[in-house]
């Protein structure tokens, strides 16, 4: 394979000069979903479209529609076909795509695949403050008629939404009056319950999570606040003030930002364990078969996974750094040891109070 040609058969696109036209659309990755799956057909049906007038037509800068294109490039269709290139160019400043027939076919979704899609519509619709409720509820009154069976069988499950009770509400609000809000959040990677007051930005999806952007005024600086972990919130009677020179944070790079300085912990989860990988930034995550996990977490502070590792019991146990492993086992003895030496009746209480104090 010569380096002008990747795997899906395409050749290389060039690299065009074009200068962006000041920031544009969002960042999140939903919506860079949204204009990846609308990029290619647009251009399909109309043969031949200029960089220009495809970034003004999805409201993004020339160098963010490249970073698109440059990503598409690299995309292989796999069905119906084995092998469904797609050839995609820009040369010249100019987008063509060629060999997309597979696209043009149309959508057939199996009893499955329509059913699931179905549960989730309809758990979008119940979520609060949603915006074009109408436009959902035709979608999948449309949905419904198309999947005949799979509708009925989608219609006897019913997936509850918790949003957080009236946070993100307020959070709306907040952002729609420009106020300050007061947060008590909780910081997972140093096991403390925080107060702080953030002047809102944005709200955005980042990987499955509902996030507040916004200035921290502790932190002096633009923070990620995952809004499962705020116990408390309240509006302050404080207009907002985000300095003119806090730039959002680029989630298409992801979240996890480890510092060279932080301790890679190396972490083994059962089946019953799997969650931290959930809840918890992961360097990286493998499968180690039977619904087993091997993780690594980096953190500047190794007490709080001292701590998770404590209430993991048997669901996990640290492999790496040893030293920090031998930490955790002497942690457990001691533990263990109030069992033993403890009264009746208070020997739980205590073995659960000597780890809490000893972080």
């Amino acid at each position: 394979m010569s380096k002008t040609e990747n795997r899906t058969g395409a050749k290389a696109p060039g690299r065009p000069a074009g200068k962006g036209r000041g920031r544009g659309g969002s960042g999140t990755s939903t919506d860079r979903l949204g204009r990846l799956l609308a990029l290619v057909p647009y251009v399909i049906n109309r043969d031949t479209v200029a960089l220009d007038q495809a970034a003004a037509a999805f409201g993004v800068t020339e160098k963010q529609l490249i970073d698109d294109l440059n990503l598409l490039w690299c995309v292989e269709l796999r069905a119906p076909d084995p092998y469904c290139p797609i050839d995609l160019s820009y040369e010249g400043g100019e987008i063509t795509v060629t060999e997309a027939e597979s696209i043009a076919r149309p959508l057939r979704l199996k009893v499955d695949e329509a059913g699931a899609l179905l549960v989730a519509l309809r758990m979008l619709a119940g979520v609060p403050g949603l915006q074009d409720r109408d436009a959902l509820s035709r979608v999948i009154a449309k949905l419904e008629s198309a999947a005949g069976a799979a509708a009925q069988v989608a219609g006897k499950v019913a997936v509850e939404v918790d949003a957080g009770g009236d946070t993100l509400a307020l959070l709306r609000d907040a952002i729609a009056r420009r106020r300050r809000v007061h947060l008590a959040y909780y910081v997972p990677a140093r096991d403390e319950n925080t107060e702080r007051d953030v002047d809102p930005m944005r709200l955005l999806v980042v990987e499955g999570n509902t996030y507040l952007e916004g200035w921290c005024r502790r932190a002096e600086g633009v923070r990620l606040f995952r809004t499962d972990r705020i116990s408390a919130l309240q509006v302050l009677d404080v207009a907002a003030e985000v300095p003119d020179d806090a730039e959002p944070i680029d989630v298409d790079a992801g979240l996890f930002r480890p510092s060279p300085q932080d301790v890679a912990v190396t972490l083994e989860l059962t089946p019953q364990g799997r969650w931290v990988a959930d809840y918890y930034p992961c360097e990286s995550v493998a499968e180690l078969g039977e619904g087993r996990l091997r993780i690594v977490l980096r953190t500047p502070d190794t007490r709080w996974v001292r701590g998770l590792a404590l209430r993991l019991g048997d669901q996990g146990r640290i492999t790496a750094p040893a030293e920090l492993a031998g930490a955790v086992r002497d942690d457990a003895a001691r533990a263990l040891a109030l069992y033993e030496s403890a009264p009746p009746g208070t020997a739980r209480a205590a073995a659960y109070d000597e780890p809490r104090g000893g972080r």
